[in-house]
C-alpha cells in the first residue's frame, strides 16, 4: 500500500505544479470582442433615450472593412410603457479600436 502512495503523492504534486505554468485566459480574452461594442451600443442608446431601459440586445454581426469595422446591434428599448427597436451601428479603426462613428435608426421591436 505505501508503495502506491508515493507514486500517487509525486504525479499528484508534479501535475498541480504544470497547472500553475499553463497560461490563463483573463476575462477580457474570454468575452468575444462584440460584448465590449455591445455595452457602447446601449449606454450611446440610453444617451439618446435617456428615460429608458434596454430590455433585449442582439448582435447582428460584424462587417470588416478596409481599415474600419462595423458591430451592428438590433436593442429594444423601454420608454414610457413603449417599446422601441433600435439598430445600432458602430463603426471603429480595427487597428486602434477608436470608436470612429455611430450610426443608430429606429425600427419595430
Amino acid at each position: 500500500m505505501k508503495k502506491i502512495k508515493f507514486p500517487f503523492i509525486g504525479i499528484l504534486l508534479l501535475s498541480v505544479f504544470l497547472m500553475q505554468l499553463l497560461p490563463l485566459q483573463t476575462e477580457a480574452e474570454a468575452l468575444p470582442s462584440y460584448v465590449k461594442w455591445g455595452r457602447i451600443a446601449m449606454t450611446k442608446a440610453q444617451e439618446k433615450y435617456p428615460n429608458s431601459e434596454v430590455t433585449d440586445y442582439l448582435h447582428v454581426g460584424k462587417e470588416d472593412k478596409k481599415g474600419t469595422s462595423v458591430e451592428k446591434f438590433k436593442l429594444i428599448v423601454k420608454q414610457d410603457q413603449k417599446e422601441i427597436g433600435v439598430f445600432v451601428n458602430l463603426t471603429f479603426d480595427t487597428r486602434t479600436e477608436r470608436l470612429l462613428s455611430v450610426e443608430m435608426k429606429e425600427t419595430q421591436p
